[in-house]
């Protein structure tokens, strides 16, 4: 039995990895570990953590402000700015599933990457923002860190068995997002309905968003070449209007594997959680006959210039990434409020790079850098 504590568990990919528990606990599954859900946490109290606590009987909760939860005496609630943290210690979880949004979540990360537990990472922030803090932190103390979202555990399935000196590149795929089509001189008017429309995948507004300007694929490749040890060069981008095809691995002899599926979250969380062994969780499936063609085009970098923004970042290194990452939340949450165009989103992370001067590498420096990247984006006006 495997203790697993979930971080954002009231979230999309927090409630997804719950339900890939629940079903994984309705089957007869020889040699698969079985899995205890010691710890939940969320922003707040709400209806929907309420309802997994009682199901899940966790150890611990942790939620960042109490509420009126601090009437309830049947469980450990531990709350406050080191909440999860604290949570870590609390449970001494074997698998910790860390979906919060943005940083909140990395101390916690580090924690258990400390203690050499295994981390499945389900937010771009972390690695984008701390891959060398966090791969070195795993490296040093034999924590494991598995990539959920649906890019990364692609790559990570072909991966298996090989090695990583024959990998000529990685490939990431993407649905283009809202305005893959879109005539690029009507880019500068679209509203934040028209972005929101994204073609293939459900997601919150941040992260559709970002699937529009493709500053998503930007911040996958960094966190790509974190998790792969593959140089950010070597993580190409095709267009896959399908969204069936979530990675392709290229060898030095030419040879590719490409990993299918449909687009459905829970297939990523439950390969990380039940690696090696693929369970059978009456989840969706590709009809192969059914699929028709699945086609591939070239990623037209002058419609999304947050590409190459992001490739700079990377290889300017330090905190460059952290700079990028902080920002563009600011940009997009300031279009989201229709403050600015669309086309100024990456225009505003780009002029918040140009600003940045020092650099760093410890964890007291990334959230500095991270505040002051996010108040000059704020504050810019182009």
């Amino acid at each position: 039995m495997r203790r697993v504590v979930v971080l954002g568990s009231t979230g999309s990919v927090g409630t997804q990895t719950l339900d890939v528990i629940e079903r994984l606990h309705g089957r007869s599954t020889e040699g698969v570990e079985r899995f205890r859900v010691v710890g939940l946490a969320a922003g707040h109290w709400s209806p929907v953590l309420e309802g997994q606590v009682e199901r899940w009987g966790p150890d611990a909760v942790a939620v960042f402000a109490p509420a009126e939860v601090e009437k309830r005496t049947d469980l450990q609630l531990i709350h406050g700015s080191d909440a999860l943290s604290q949570l870590i210690d609390v449970t001494e979880p074997d698998v910790v599933v860390l979906a919060t949004p943005g940083l909140v979540g990395l101390p916690a990360c580090l924690v258990a990457l400390r203690r050499g537990k295994t981390v499945a990472i389900a937010n771009k922030e972390t690695l984008v923002s701390a891959g060398a803090i966090v791969t070195r932190a795993a490296a040093e103390h034999g924590g494991t860190i598995l990539p959920i979202d649906s890019e990364h555990c692609a790559i990570w399935q072909c991966l298996r068995g090989e090695r990583i000196e024959e990998v000529a590149q990685l490939v990431l795929t993407s649905s283009g997002g809202a305005f893959r089509d879109t005539p690029t001189e009507d880019l500068e008017m679209a509203t934040p309905e028209q972005a929101l429309r994204h073609p293939t995948w459900s997601m919150g507004p941040k992260i559709t968003i970002d699937s529009a300007t493709l500053m998503n694929k930007g911040l996958e490749i960094i966190e790509a070449s974190w998790l792969f040890n593959v140089p950010a060069p070597r993580v190409a981008l095709a267009l896959h209007r399908q969204s069936i095809v979530h990675a392709l691995v290229v060898f030095a002899d030419g040879s590719v594997k490409a990993q299918l599926a449909v687009p459905d979250m829970r297939l990523p969380i439950a390969a990380a959680l039940l690696d090696p062994h693929h369970v059978d969780l009456d989840l969706p499936r590709l009809a192969i006959a059914e699929l028709g063609a699945l086609t591939f085009e070239p990623v037209d970098e002058r419609r999304y210039p947050a590409v190459a923004l992001a490739r700079a970042a990377a290889a300017a290194g330090g905190l460059h990434p952290a700079v990028l990452n902080a920002a563009n939340e600011v940009a997009v949450d300031r279009f989201l409020r229709r403050e600015v165009r669309f086309t100024q989103i990456t225009a505003l992370v780009a002029a918040t790079l140009d600003r940045y001067q020092e650099d760093g590498a410890e964890v007291e420096e990334l959230f500095a850098v991270d505040a002051w990247a996010r108040e000059t984006c704020r504050t810019l006006q182009i």
